[in-house]
């Protein structure tokens, strides 16, 4: 493997000249390849552009755009000559550029367009240091003028490209000397966080960092030389991008769509990828899509599915015990299960084997013929889902990382998943399950903190060296705040998040993630967060599934003239609160004071930059920010 991420792509390029690298959507819909001989050749072009317009090695270069095959080419670009890329997507806020790309002390900022440069330029006081500007675009004369009026000097994408034609032309040996010089522990980016609970970190990550992760993901995740990667996620964001190095180590080709619904489905049916990695959230409005339409067929054709289905999830269920794959702790006994499962399991099959021809195969086609698996991360996948694609027979692995890990830290390999945990660490990283309060490690299969070592780890938080010796001890073990256990073949099983445990007035130790997972199970419910920090009992605000609760209102000939109206019914109160009560019950596993006491519904869908984050986790302080007076009522007899 090379030492950096340009020598990499420049091995890959010379040995697959003619396979695209990337396929993106032209103006009139469909895709364009652009070959890896193309964008190698763009990428030496912009690196040249660069020199020319005096870029040195270790300078800061901002990146703020989405998805696009130049975001991309222009960060190899500048790799290749040493500079450091710090990026962000369009998404970004005002507030977020100001504090991002004056912490980080660019000088230089790629953008994407003109909604990016009027933010650029609306806080140009608040930028000293940064005196050029270059966009994917091409800039208008008005874009120009404005940009000159301001201060900086604004150059097109296709400019720089030839004026590095030029300089190349007139300096040969110049970016072959500069891509010689990069090493494996070179800083490659500052990404700084999306920030869950508070003010952005800036993680740097080297070129090792990310390259270490490679050695083992490209077993687990395989593809081959032209096979096609979908991708939907923010390329700033640690998962999206390392999922872009995996795919470009295997030769495969970068294409590029948008997690939303019609448009994917449209795209799969184009494109045809070997393998789509996603957050949860993208894998979940798939689930309940299928879920929709079937309920809205309803009749005979919905008593199939259950029917079907039913069966499937009991055969997979018998499948993983029977051929060890599920997660254990202890001894491997299934020799002793064998008897009471191996004929429920052969009875089963055949029917299961009619179910895939007449049901399932609709849905495995909708994922296109040549789909080898979904990869989740950036979250936990809901266990409900997990369980419905492994039934239907459709690939769907979940992956484990954190940005301050580049991001890989595990993963479900592709031919042998094990459900119920993230997989085991990848080859160069160890992992260790410690107690909270002591930090000494405890023993298999009891939960404690999660910490990992190894060459993903990061070099540190950007000139922030308190939070950076909190993170990572002076042995080198990274804090990963995720409580967790290790299985009994070192697999890791996540158990929450540490910052977000909710501790009660009674001293009770609840983690919210599990039941609000088990929430949002339920057809009207889109989204779930418990509450109860310094409280006598646990509460929720819900957002509920908009399309399900008018279907109810109407069945129900509830009046109202607006979907708030609905929301604000004691009918739909008492229809979430039954759908909550008949999934977080001792039943289900869940303790007396793990229940759900009270709730509030909220009609306004969550977003991304105001209670979500980029990969649409949720933003718990945000929340309290955001929703204090309806979080306030609900405890108010506490």
């Amino acid at each position: 493997m090379e030492t950096t991420l340009p020598r990499l792509f420049k091995k890959i390029a010379h040995e697959h000249p003619e396979i695209a690298f990337q396929m993106s959507r032209c103006s009139d819909g469909h895709f364009e390849p652009t070959t890896y001989k193309e964008a190698y050749e763009n990428v030496v072009a912009f690196a040249g552009g660069l020199l020319s317009v005096g870029v040195t090695r270790n300078e800061h270069i901002g990146l703020i755009s989405d998805n696009r095959k130049e975001w991309q080419q222009a960060d190899l670009g500048l790799l290749a000559i040493g500079a450091i890329d710090v990026p962000r997507g369009c998404d970004a806020t005002i507030g977020d550029l100001e504090y991002i790309l004056s912490f980080a002390e660019c000088k230089l900022v790629i953008i994407e367009n003109n909604a990016q440069l009027a933010k650029i330029i609306s806080i140009k006081e608040k930028l000293p240091l940064v005196k050029r500007l270059i966009m994917f675009d091409d800039p208008t004369d008005k874009d120009l003028e404005s940009a000159k009026e301001s201060g900086f000097e604004l150059f097109s994408f296709r400019q720089l490209l030839n004026a590095g034609l030029k300089y190349n032309s007139e300096n040969p040996e110049k970016f072959d000397e500069e891509l010689a010089k990069g090493q494996w522990d070179d800083l490659a980016t500052i990404i700084f966080t999306s920030g869950t609970t508070g003010l952005p970190k800036g993680v740097m990550l080297s070129h090792g960092n990310f390259i270490t992760q490679l050695d083992e993901v490209d077993e687990r995740i395989y593809l081959y030389p032209g096979d096609r990667g979908l991708l939907v996620l923010p390329i700033w964001h640690a998962f999206e991008r390392a999922v872009e190095y995996v795919v470009m180590s295997q030769s495969a080709t970068l294409c590029y769509s948008k997690p939303i619904g019609q448009i994917l489905l449209a795209d799969i049916q184009a494109l045809n990828p070997q393998v789509i990695p996603a957050v949860p959230r993208v894998f979940e409005a798939v689930y309940d899509g299928i879920f929709k339409k079937i309920r809205k067929t309803g009749g005979i054709t919905y008593r199939i599915f259950q029917f079907f289905l039913n069966i499937a999830l009991f055969h997979s269920k018998l499948d993983r015990v029977l051929f060890d794959r599920t997660t254990r702790y202890g001894m491997d006994k299934r020799w002793l299960q064998w008897p009471a499962f191996v004929i429920p399991w052969l009875v089963c099959y055949p029917i299961k084997l009619l179910g895939g021809v007449l049901v399932f195969r609709k849905i495995r086609k909708m994922m296109g013929s040549g789909f080898r698996a979904g990869v989740a991360g950036g979250g936990a996948l809901p266990p409900a889902v997990d369980k419905f694609f492994w039934a239907i027979g459709v690939k769907l692995v979940e992956g484990y990382g954190l940005t301050e890990t580049a991001p890989i830290i595990s993963v479900r390999p592709i031919d042998r998943p094990v459900l119920g945990n993230v997989g085991s660490p990848v080859r160069g990283i160890s992992a260790r399950v410690v107690d909270p309060a002591t930090r000494k490690p405890v023993k298999r299969g009891k939960k404690g903190v999660l910490e990992v070592k190894g060459g993903t780890v990061m070099k540190g938080y950007y000139k922030q060296p308190e939070l950076t010796a909190q993170a990572i001890n002076e042995n080198g073990w990274f804090n990963t705040g995720d409580l967790a256990r290790l299985t009994a073949n070192n697999e890791i099983v996540l158990q929450g998040r540490m910052k977000d445990t909710i501790v009660q007035t009674g001293g009770e130790n609840v983690e919210p993630l599990p039941i609000e997972m088990k929430i949002q199970e339920s057809r009207y419910v889109q989204t779930a967060v418990v509450l109860g920090q310094d409280q006598r009992y646990l509460a929720a605000l819900i957002v509920p599934e908009k399309s399900e609760l008018e279907a109810f209102a109407k069945a129900a000939d509830l009046p109202f003239k607006k979907y708030e109206d609905i929301v604000k019914s004691p009918e739909a109160l008492h229809l979430i609160e039954t759908e909550i009560a008949t999934r977080v019950n001792a039943k289900n596993g869940f303790k007396s004071y793990e229940r759900i006491n009270k709730i509030a519904l909220v009609a306004k869908p969550f977003e991304v930059g105001v209670e979500l984050s980029a990969k649409q986790e949720i933003m718990r302080y945000r929340i309290n920010e955001i929703y204090s007076k309806e979080i306030k009522a609900l405890f108010k007899q506490s």
